[in-house]
C-alpha cells in the first residue's frame, strides 16, 4: 500500500512557505508560522531550491542572546532599585498595626522606624533581590577586586583588625 498524505501542501502554504524564508525565516520558525512539520518544511523547500543559511540562523541567534542580555540587564536594574527602596524603609517613619482581642479589634501605631523584626524582614527581602541582581549581571572581575581592597581596608578599620 502506498504512502498517502492526507494533508498535502497546497500552493498557497508553497508560496507562504517562499515569503518566510524570503524574510529570513528559519526552518523551525517557519515550521511554528505554517503549522507543517520540519520534514515537511524542509522537503518543499529543498524541491523549490531554498536553502537554510546557517549563517542566517547564527545572527538571528546572536540577536536573540543579545535581547535576552538586554532584558536581563534592565530586570537586574529593577531588581536593584528594589534592594534601595527595600533599605530606606529601614529608617522611615512606619505604621504597625494589630487585629486582635476578642472583639477582633484593629488599633495602629506611627513609629519613627519600623520594628526590629520588620527591619529584618526588609534586610532579607533587599538581599534577596541584590542577590537576584548579581546572578543576572555578575559582577566583572574588575569589580571583584575592588570589593576586595575595600573589605581589607574595612577589617584594617576595625579595632583588633589586621
Amino acid at each position: 500500500m502506498a504512502n498517502q498524505n492526507t494533508n498535502p501542501v497546497t500552493e498557497a502554504e508553497l508560496q507562504r512557505i517562499r515569503e518566510l524564508h524570503a524574510e529570513g525565516k528559519g526552518r523551525n520558525e517557519i515550521s511554528r508560522l505554517t503549522g507543517r512539520s520540519l520534514r515537511t518544511i524542509s522537503v518543499h523547500a529543498a524541491k523549490m531550491g531554498l536553502s537554510f543559511d546557517r549563517t542566517m540562523t547564527e545572527e538571528a541567534t546572536r540577536a536573540r542572546k543579545a535581547d535576552l542580555e538586554e532584558r536581563r540587564v534592565i530586570l537586574a536594574e529593577a531588581l536593584q532599585g528594589d534592594a534601595e527602596q527595600l533599605t530606606e524603609q529601614l529608617w522611615q517613619p512606619t505604621k504597625v498595626f494589630r487585629i486582635g482581642g476578642a472583639a477582633n479589634k484593629y488599633t495602629e501605631k506611627q513609629l519613627d522606624e519600623p520594628p526590629s523584626d520588620a527591619k529584618k524582614d526588609l534586610m532579607a527581602a533587599a538581599g534577596i533581590a541584590i542577590e537576584k541582581s548579581l546572578k543576572l549581571v555578575p559582577l566583572e572581575r574588575e569589580d571583584l577586586e575592588g570589593l576586595a581592597a575595600v573589605d581589607q581596608w574595612l577589617r584594617g578599620m576595625m579595632p583588633g583588625g589586621e
